[in-house]
């Protein structure tokens, strides 16, 4: 789909997955999710819903939900299973129509980019939104060409600085001029579909949520590295609804397509100016310190114009890596964990040394272990009312193990591959570990993506990716003798909440 397409709006509708199940036990509602293995308890009052969408291929409309309920608002029902969505008991499509549309204020940064600000603006103007209901702030950071005046032609406000002064300032200034009740920040090198507001702020009739992104996509499509920024770019979220909360302590949404409540904003004081890489990070972050929720969606599509080059994506990724441990310094209670539950780090500790002293001995004790870890499972969750069978625990506990080992060859990949260029010549056993967990993981990446690549080409500049991030990673933490990005504290105890 190309930015401005007219297309149109879907009806809110839900579905139950196939991977989720439910059953009545003890005066409440079970609710399964195979993988990974979820239980929660609901009331009673929501089989009639539940019923309704078993077995339902097809997304049935929140008005035909609402019509088997009683003495509950249509809101209320809305969100509670916008809250079954984003935790992966149901599946949701389309938005809701609201009776007013709240006012808008798009506020774009811009500096040098008199084409690409063009090419934004024009997708602007063509969006579904009530024009009455929306205004557009473009702050020119002290441009040295045409872009003032390209800005010019169009119906926004424009703002023009003598100084250059990066985004955040621009963003700061806009929004103290701006009059919406909804701040909708977009880059100057993106183009907005033409439903991009109308998916994404009705979500804002939920008073819990203050913050919102939407679908970051790709821009270029012709090249290899096009075609990889399109399964793997750093702004890319994820394909279903996410919020934060306590278990979700790093999440952010980037500020390239990013709707923020305007009080809310003003009250945080805004983007650190300061920051020219990770401010939206460190906006999301204080925003939810503060008590707001922020979340994403996977709507309102935004389409970027990525760094498409070799080096300008290297850089970007360098750059990218150098705000982790900054940020890390910025927020410490948001310090970095590796959680080693204790029977998947015996699991493998026995299949490594059943590999190093060629004993079938070790095989049996692993195999012993993930019965045992399964069966403690299995009897802990019957105490507490929930009833699954034991194949269900069982294979819940080999995928949780299995997952453990491939976290462990993320971060290694994520963060210690340089390590893998000395070790040729001073380490061969070390540099042939690390390259096996790091393309396990980019084979895996490759599989889960299923990006219009081959498989080398994929490796390639995934390979170049993770080398240049946590290049600027150790560059950050030598710079300020700081390295909790790249030394995380080990946990014994689970963060998450997760039956898996």
């Amino acid at each position: 789909m190309v930015a401005g397409t007219k297309t149109a709006l879907k009806e809110l509708a839900y579905r139950l997955p196939l991977n989720v199940s439910f059953y009545e036990r003890n005066g409440s509602l079970q609710l399964v999710k195979d993988y990974p293995l979820k239980v929660i308890s609901l009331h009673l009052f929501w089989k009639v819903v539940l019923e309704h969408l078993r077995g339902r291929r097809p997304f049935v409309p929140l008005t035909e939900i609402v019509s088997r309920v009683t003495d509950i608002e249509t809101d209320q029902v809305e969100f509670f299973l916008n809250d079954l969505s984003r935790k992966g008991f149901l599946e949701q499509e389309g938005v809701p129509v609201p009776a007013e549309y709240p006012f808008v204020s798009i506020i774009i940064p811009v500096r040098n980019r008199p084409a690409q600000v063009e090419e934004c603006l024009r997708s602007l103007l063509e969006l579904e939104y009530p024009p009455e209901k929306m205004e557009i702030i473009v702050v020119d950071d002290a441009s040295t060409d045409r872009t003032p005046q390209a800005v010019a032609a169009f119906p926004v406000e424009l703002i023009t600085l003598e100084k250059n002064s990066q985004a955040s300032f621009c963003r700061n200034l806009a929004a103290k001029k701006a009059q919406g009740d909804i701040l909708a920040f977009i880059d100057s090198d993106c183009l907005a579909d033409s439903l991009w507001l109308r998916e994404l702020v009705p979500a804002f009739k939920d008073p819990s949520l203050s913050a919102l992104g939407g679908v970051v996509d790709s821009y270029y499509l012709d090249s290899s590295l096009d075609r990889y920024e399109q399964v793997k770019s750093s702004l890319i979220i994820g394909q279903r609804s996410r919020r934060s909360s306590a278990n979700e302590n790093f999440f952010y949404v980037p500020s390239c397509n990013l709707l923020v409540r305007s009080d809310v904003f003003t009250a945080l004081h805004g983007f650190k100016e300061e920051m020219f890489v990770g401010e939206d990070v460190d906006f999301c972050w204080r925003l939810q310190d503060a008590g707001h929720h922020v979340e994403f969606r996977p709507l309102g599509r935004i389409y970027h114009k990525h760094r498409n080059a070799l080096k300008a994506f290297s850089s970007r990724r360098f750059d990218y890596g150098t705000s982790e441990p900054m940020l890390q310094q910025r927020h410490p209670k948001r310090y970095k964990q590796m959680f080693f539950p204790p029977g998947a780090s015996i699991f493998w500790t026995m299949i490594a040394l059943a590999i190093i002293c060629h004993s079938f001995f070790f095989l049996i004790i692993a195999a012993v272990t993930m019965v045992v870890d399964a069966f403690h499972k299995f009897t802990g969750i019957r105490r507490r009312g929930i009833y699954l069978g034991f194949d269900k625990l069982l294979i819940a506990v080999g995928r949780t193990y299995f997952a453990f080992f491939y976290h462990c060859c993320v971060f290694i990949s994520r963060y210690y591959l340089v390590f893998s260029i000395p070790a040729v010549f001073l380490a061969p056993m070390v540099f042939a570990i690390i390259m096996s967990m790091h393309l396990l993981v980019g084979l895996t990446e490759y599989l889960i993506k299923k990006p219009r690549l081959n498989p080398f080409s994929f490796l390639f500049y995934f390979t170049l990716e993770q080398l240049s991030y946590q290049l600027g990673v150790w560059w950050y933490c030598l710079k300020s003798s700081s390295y909790g990005s790249v030394n995380p504290a080990i946990t014994w105890r689970n963060p998450s909440r997760k039956m898996s």
